[in-house]
């Protein structure tokens, strides 16, 4: 079966499937776009997903392309031609078509792009053993927060861990302190037993995997603190992981070659991981 992908109004096959070169997501990176798993044919933690594709918009000054009843519509049909009961649909929405200025056009359309896959689970031994990530300065822009197409440093970030062997890169602030990763969010457990992730702000992506998994530890009775943390203490924790929509929770059990904890994952990676598998079938 061919693969179907939704451009602009049209279902259409992938193969064929293309957008305008002067569309301004192509021209400026002038858009954003969200990237949600499907687990049994439905959407994890849909709503989150919502809220930040929505808040996006309104921080880009992109008019919505059509209610979110509509667009629902689209990402259940284009789920359904393409048979996908375990995977992930990524969808774009760039400010539209004009003649190529660096200032807003008026009266001009969103472009949307709604596309699905099947994905293969991260390979269980990953999990079981840990992965390590390095670190490098954070050359991103200040508006972070706003998931937008403009990811060159982090597509850099990617190819610069793949490239020494490990899985991520955490990105360092010109304070010394880990922001995030290149595609997931950062995490440890403090020397004195605390679960620490960076507090949402413009300096990162408010990861929707972050903020159930906040919200796991929370009904846990974890003790969390919300604040910035040194590369630094990173490397003094007892253990250290990693969040994203297709990572869930990964262990992470080496930074620039230097273990962490005892050089394998966890107990509260894991519990992390088993608790966020289970909320998936009530997400």
């Amino acid at each position: 079966m061919s693969r179907i992908a939704y451009v602009n109004g049209q279902y259409i096959e992938h193969r064929r499937a293309a957008v305008h070169i002067d569309d301004r997501g192509y021209q400026f990176a002038d858009g954003i776009y969200e990237v949600v798993a499907i687990v049994g044919g439905r959407l994890i933690d849909a709503e989150l997903h919502w809220q930040r594709l929505e808040r996006s918009l309104r921080e880009m000054k992109i008019s919505a392309p059509m209610s979110r009843a509509a667009l629902s519509h689209v990402i259940a049909e284009v789920i359904r031609r393409n048979g996908v009961a375990d995977g992930i649909v990524y969808l774009q929405i760039t400010r539209g078509v004009a003649p190529r200025d660096h200032v807003f056009p008026k009266k001009v359309r969103p472009a949307v792009v709604v596309t699905v896959k099947r994905t293969k689970p991260v390979d269980p031994k990953l999990v079981a053993r840990g992965v390590d990530v390095i670190s490098l300065p954070d050359i991103r822009w200040g508006r972070c927060d706003i998931k937008s197409l403009s990811l060159l440093p982090n597509v850099m970030a990617k190819q610069a861990a793949k490239e020494q062997g490990a899985y991520e890169a955490w990105l360092v602030d010109q304070d010394g302190n880990v922001t995030e990763g290149s595609s997931t969010n950062a995490w440890i457990v403090s020397a004195k037993g605390t679960l620490v992730t960076r507090k949402a702000g413009p300096e990162i992506l408010n990861g929707v995997t972050r903020l159930a998994v906040l919200a796991l530890a929370r009904a846990e009775k974890m003790k969390i603190e919300e604040r910035s943390f040194s590369l630094k203490e990173a490397l003094k924790a007892k253990e250290a992981f990693i969040t994203s929509t297709t990572n869930f929770v990964m262990p992470v059990v080496r930074i620039d070659g230097k273990t962490i904890g005892g050089g394998k994952p966890g107990p509260f990676a894991r519990k992390l991981r088993e608790h966020y598998i289970a909320h998936m079938a009530t997400a």
